[in-house]
């Protein structure tokens, strides 16, 4: 038997975030990251609809990028002195991720990390305050996904939370609030959303509920993420829509090593998630395709790239690939993108091994040992074509 969640409510386009003038409750917490929020006028939007619905707020604001076991803990402590029964994530993948976090320890304080990391393993949420995520990035589709990316930076390891709880029950998908991004962001929030379509198309878990959602986004991410990067907004609004589609896929059907490698060299090399996920990608798909060569292959066509054997198209879309990381400034190999060859050297073993315990191994396509993982990586760094 298989499982499809989604949260209840999917509330988009422009002036979707209006829909918080309609909450029924007392009280809420708002959690932001950095200071856009505010500076672009959002937050005032949004207490001033929490004011029409006649609930009390109060802000949790500073989350950082990557957040950490401690500011999430800091965060649920503040939530168990308030007592919201909604909870308002606002922001990029790192507020509402770290807001998803703050949630499963404010409804059970004596919880603990180790535990919330195994996956599926979180206890039945909802029992003081339901959920609701307003993502401002185009990429992680954290909104709409059982999944939240904590660091423990004692460890220097990125660890995903995953369990079906952890789906917010209401997502707005308000694209104004894309609108604001720096170009940078676009490009890695991007090329995140493309990896999380891609990967879930030919995880071990895709179904007929995931595939078309899968293929529609990297339809879309094919047609407009070079566009909004540009500078288009009406480019950049359907990149929110895509990213969020890509989730829905992922979020049931899993993913794979890419984002397994990205978690584990994120923390260590401090690349951006996005950026490892665009630079991993195209290696990781020629690893790949002797599982499931018909799957990239249906990729490439949907998309009309050129090929007539399974192989050429899958060369294609690996140099499509490429080619969108060339044109956004994106690096092709962990050395291009600044990583020095002793600090890789010193840290091979280990971020291989912490890959191969990643949750998103289980799910990849072909199996992988952790020599092969090693390998991998090495390939990666010196942009060497995948042959093995």
């Amino acid at each position: 038997m298989k499982r499809f969640t989604i949260p209840r409510d999917i509330y988009f386009g422009k002036n979707s975030l209006e829909h918080l003038k309609n909450l029924e409750g007392s009280k809420a917490v708002i959690v932001i990251g950095g200071g856009s929020m505010k500076r672009f006028g959002f937050l005032d939007k949004i207490e001033s609809y929490l004011k029409d619905a006649d609930i009390e707020f109060k802000l949790i604001e500073g989350v950082k990028p990557d957040p950490s076991v401690e500011s999430v803990m800091k965060g649920a402590q503040i939530m168990r002195e308030y007592g919201p029964d909604w909870i308002i994530a606002v922001g990029g993948g790192s507020a509402i991720d770290a807001a998803k976090a703050m949630w499963v320890f404010y409804e059970y304080p004596d919880f603990t990390f180790e535990k919330a990391v195994v996956p599926f393993g979180i206890p039945k949420l909802r029992q003081k305050a339901k959920f609701i995520a307003i993502p401002s990035t185009s990429g992680t589709a954290t909104e709409v996904t059982s999944f939240a990316v904590i660091t423990d930076y004692k460890t220097q390891i990125k660890y995903p939370m995953a369990d079906f709880n952890l789906t917010p029950d209401i997502a707005i998908i308000d694209p104004t609030l894309a609108e604001t991004m720096p170009k940078k962001l676009v490009a890695y929030t991007g090329m995140d959303a493309l990896t999380h379509a891609i990967e879930a198309y030919v995880a071990n878990l895709h179904s007929d509920f995931s595939d078309p959602l899968a293929l529609h986004s990297i339809d879309m991410t094919h047609k407009y993420l070079l566009k909004s990067y540009k500078g288009n907004m009406e480019a950049r609004d359907h990149m929110h829509i895509a990213q969020c589609l890509a989730g829905m896929a992922f979020s049931n059907a899993l993913l794979g090593i890419t984002h397994s490698m990205a978690h584990k060299t994120g923390a260590v090399f401090h690349i951006p998630h996005g950026c490892a996920n665009a630079i991993f990608l195209p290696y990781v798909i020629d690893f790949n395709k002797g599982a499931c060569p018909e799957r990239y292959a249906e990729i490439a066509r949907f998309i009309k790239l050129p090929g007539n054997t399974e192989d050429e198209l899958i060369d294609s879309l690996t140099d499509m690939i490429r080619s969108m990381d060339r044109s956004m400034n994106i690096p092709l190999t962990l050395k291009d993108y600044g990583v020095s060859e002793s600090d890789f050297k010193n840290n091979l073993n280990r971020i291989s091994h912490n890959a191969m315990e990643d949750a998103c191994t289980g799910a990849n396509p072909a199996k992988i040992t952790e020599e092969e993982m090693k390998k991998l990586f090495q390939y990666i760094y010196e942009g060497k074509k995948v042959d093995f």
